[in-house]
């Protein structure tokens, strides 16, 4: 059984068609690469995955179950997190600080409740420790590089167990041995049972990760195949328009 399933999805703003009957599957544990030229639907199609605003038409359907998201709490509670390409991370806060915003933790102190960051500092290790970063949780995110930066992303998704994390460019302006860091988080991911779809601009990395490869263009769909059975010439064909569909 599919993990996510998307049936004919068509997403409209006013007269502009940003999706144009797209059909996706995602199994568990699977990476799956989308690829696109600007413009192409890519970031449209993540935010309805991830509850940010609902499709046109089609249906969601998670294990087998149809779906229908109104808000991103909507998505979380299916098992989908999403990696924004921003990260959207306070610089001025710790790495604990940030897995845990929004969702920290709480202790009774009589008839107090106050935040319990021992036991985030630990949980938040933990995380990284599993991701097989170096990260730590009292270190100051202004001071992470971009690798460290991800990781703390990533760490945060990691709260609620999710079934598919959703990466938005995570390797787009960072260091060549950054890049090697984040794609070594996403092997993680895969290794703990965690599919992933990774939207990206970067051949090498669909290529390294990725079990399959999607492309859009102009909102439609014209390819889903298995990286074995492309090549980065092909999928770059298919992004332009050199190829029409594969």
């Amino acid at each position: 059984m599919s993990l996510l399933e998307l049936s004919n999805i068509t997403k409209s703003f006013g007269a502009i068609h940003a999706l144009q009957g797209v059909d996706l599957t995602i199994a568990p544990g699977e990476v799956v690469g989308l690829m696109g030229d600007n413009g192409a639907g890519k970031s449209t199609l993540m935010k309805i995955i991830a509850g940010n605003f609902p499709p046109t038409s089609g249906k969601i359907r998670i294990e087998g179950q149809d779906v229908a998201f109104s808000k991103p709490i909507d998505a979380r509670e299916a098992g989908i997190e999403i990696v924004y390409q921003d990260l959207a991370l306070c610089d001025n806060l710790t790495a604990a600080a940030n897995v845990f915003l929004g969702r920290e933790l709480r202790r009774k102190v009589g008839p107090f409740s106050m935040l319990d960051y021992p036991a985030m500092y630990q949980r938040a290790g933990e995380l990284f420790a599993e991701l097989k970063s170096e990260t730590r949780p009292r270190d100051l995110v202004r001071q992470m590089s971009g690798g460290q930066r991800q990781a703390v992303a990533i760490a945060r998704t990691r709260l609620s167990d999710p079934k598919l994390v959703l990466m938005d460019e995570p390797t787009a302006a960072i260091s060549v041995r950054q890049v090697k860091e984040v794609l070594a988080l996403i092997h993680r991911l895969k290794e703990t049972g965690h599919a992933v779809i990774l939207v990206s601009h970067r051949m090498p990395d669909v290529f390294d990760v990725c079990d399959r490869v999607a492309v859009l263009r102009r909102g439609t769909k014209v390819a889903d195949k298995r990286i074995r059975d492309t090549t980065p010439e092909e999928v770059t064909g298919l992004i332009i328009g050199a190829i029409e569909a594969a």
